[in-house]
């Protein structure tokens, strides 16, 4: 379907993002996945009952009644649907039990329900002490408090130095974040080899960051598909701890390289919704495409246009050319010149030239041109 938009939009893009996105180690911190799928069909309310056979002897809608006149009522055990209850009725009622809770018998650190709650000062002071034993998990919580600068003021010259002690401990979040500090070097002597260590020995731990950039340390020393394949694992690893990331890596893994197993390989686009959901924009893009053309799964023009929407409207250029490029040809959307416009005048200005769009925006009349104008003089990222 974008064989009539410009080139570079096809597998092209998903190329070019994963040599980016491959290109060095990159930080990366857990994010949920989270969000919602863009152009999910809704459907009706489900109950129970939607579609299926009533018990026998049950009739919808109706009661039995006695002989006396009053109506029989049936005890809620789901074996027929209920009527109903009044909002009046349920005013006042006494709610059913809560579950009881497993006892806890595990040790309470303090220092963490300091941290969060909010009151980073008393996890300081409650930390310090253990810390300064070599309790590695304090250690971790002090650096973070004076690396966030949280009550305190900023100090990573001294986190690193916490940092560096709890990791030496073999405290997997520490490991992680002294890797990072070590193959910077700004506040702690550069040394990639122990830093490559630390990530390896944290991944190996389930670290899902130092699991994401442990793969992409192999990338960057093995070129190729081979690196990738050795990458993989880890990513997959990552990925499944909602690292969107590590999501997106392996989505463009699973398409583009030879050899992989086709029950990994049509988990492909699972992976890059969920990326997407997380709010990675690059991500978003590419399912439009996928969707549009048809990529790793079935077509899916609405969707497609769903997601590349909400690219575009979280600030991606490229999404904002694409989406312009779908209004101008009807493309899981209907034809709408003033939006088209729109956003083609908003992804010009950001340095992106399309000629094709140029000449559809100059066979404008005056009154289109100046609508599209206030429309992206109006806009505001979401």
């Amino acid at each position: 379907m974008f064989n009539r938009l410009p080139p570079r939009l096809s597998r092209s893009v998903s190329l070019f993002a994963l040599a980016i996105a491959l290109a060095l180690p990159a930080y990366a911190q857990e994010q949920p996945d989270a969000g919602n799928d863009a152009g999910v069909e809704k459907r009706g309310r489900i109950t129970p009952f939607n579609g299926a056979a009533l018990p026998e002897g049950a009739a919808s809608g109706k009661t039995d009644e006695k002989s006396d006149g009053s109506q029989g009522k049936k005890p809620a055990d789901g074996t027929a649907p209920s009527g109903g209850v009044g909002v009046f009725d349920r005013m006042g009622a006494e709610l059913p039990a809560l579950p009881a809770e497993k006892p806890f018998s595990g040790k309470v650190d303090d220092a963490y329900g300091a941290f969060q709650r909010g009151y980073y000062l008393t996890a300081m002071d409650l930390a310090l002490p253990r810390a300064q034993l070599g309790d590695a998990a304090a250690q971790t919580l002090i650096a973070e408090i004076l690396q966030q600068g949280l009550g305190v003021v900023r100090n990573p010259q001294q986190a690193a130095f916490w940092y560096g002690q709890a990791a030496e401990k073999g405290d997997p979040a520490a490991m992680f974040k002294y890797a990072l500090i070590l193959m910077e070097g700004r506040y702690a002597k550069r040394d990639r080899k122990k830093s490559e260590e630390l990530m390896k020995r944290a991944a190996d731990l389930g670290n899902g960051s130092a699991q994401f950039n442990y793969g992409q340390t192999l990338v960057a020393d093995n070129p190729g598909p081979k690196g990738l394949k050795l990458a993989m694992p880890y990513y997959e690893k990552s990925a499944e701890q909602g690292i969107a990331d590590a999501q997106y890596a392996l989505s463009q893994i699973l398409v583009n390289v030879d050899g992989i197993e086709e029950s990994k390989r049509t988990r492909a686009r699972e992976w890059l919704i969920r990326a997407a959901r997380a709010g990675f924009d690059t991500a978003q893009l590419d399912i439009a495409i996928w969707m549009i053309e048809g990529i790793a799964g079935e077509r899916n023009l609405e969707d497609g246009f769903g997601w590349m929407r909400r690219a575009a409207e979280g600030g991606n250029v490229v999404a904002q050319n694409r989406l312009s490029h779908l209004y101008v040809n009807a493309i899981g959307t209907r034809p709408n010149p003033v939006e088209a416009a729109k956003w083609y005048v908003l992804s010009r200005r950001a340095g992106l030239k399309d000629d094709t769009l140029e000449d559809f925006y100059l066979g404008l009349n005056e009154e289109q041109q100046k609508q599209a104008l206030s429309a992206a003089n109006k806009y505001r990222r979401s």
